[in-house]
């Protein structure tokens, strides 16, 4: 079914009440957030009682479900990368007489990396445990693209923290399917990568301050001088690894 729709018909926000009912098998419990694409609730399935997660795709950006299709695929690809997200199916509700794509998804408990940074003192990471954070983000990634595949989004509001103790148990959300070379989309998750940790770190604020280790990851977030040193996520990886502290 073609989503084609006249201009006056876009939709700019869905914004379901709690308790409204999805596609006649699925209860809206909240909103979780909303981007380009769309928006994405927790929902729970009526038979079941099963906590889930929907993606809501705008019509005007799901021209002929090509958006939406693209990101169901590229999720299913990547179904064995345990940091990201796992999709269960498609389904189609109508919204003021527009049919609208729903991906579902596993609903992920936890908080988004920036409310959780807001929750520490300074609302920032120390190094050591920055340096953490990214080492989990960089092997969670380096499975992504060792699937030749990317992610292309990613900052503070894609990040779920789960749990974290000696080591972060994270998921991403809200993979990116751009037109254009993979390998750099590769290469932007990586500069995107580090430009986490920095952020995680307190940013301008705090970074003469910190040790030459940290700085010599971030390179003043030049990008050709990441990339210099981090030619794949693997490198990064390793560096990490193996770097002196």
């Amino acid at each position: 079914m073609s989503q084609r729709i006249h201009p006056l018909k876009q939709i700019v926000n869905f914004d379901l009440p709690p308790k409204s009912e999805l596609a006649k098998k699925y209860e809206i419990i909240s909103k979780l957030g909303s981007g380009w694409e769309g928006e994405v609730y927790k929902i729970r399935e009526i038979r079941t009682g099963i906590d889930r997660a929907a993606k809501l795709f705008y019509p005007q950006r799901n021209i002929g479900n090509q958006t939406a299709k693209r990101y169901a695929k590229k999720l299913h690809k990547l179904r064995h990368c345990s940091i990201l997200i796992q999709y269960h199916t498609e389904e189609i509700f109508w919204y003021r007489k527009v049919p609208v794509t729903v991906l579902v998804s596993e609903y992920v408990e936890g908080e988004l990396l920036s409310d959780f940074l807001k929750r520490l003192p300074g609302k920032r990471l120390q190094p050591f445990e920055a340096l953490h954070l990214l080492y989990s983000l960089a092997k969670g990634m380096e499975q992504i693209h060792l699937h030749d595949e990317y992610h292309g989004d990613l900052h503070l509001d894609n990040i779920i923290v789960k749990r974290f103790g000696l080591t972060f148990d994270l998921k991403l959300m809200d993979l990116f399917h751009w037109e254009g070379s993979k390998s750099e989309s590769r290469q932007t998750d990586i500069c995107d990568l580090v430009r986490v940790f920095y952020d995680t770190l307190g940013g301008t604020r705090y970074y003469q301050r910190q040790p030459d280790a940290v700085k010599y990851i971030c390179s003043g977030l030049k990008h050709s001088i990441i990339l210099k040193k981090f030619r794949t996520m693997s490198h990064l990886r390793k560096h990490l690894e193996t770097m002196e502290w």
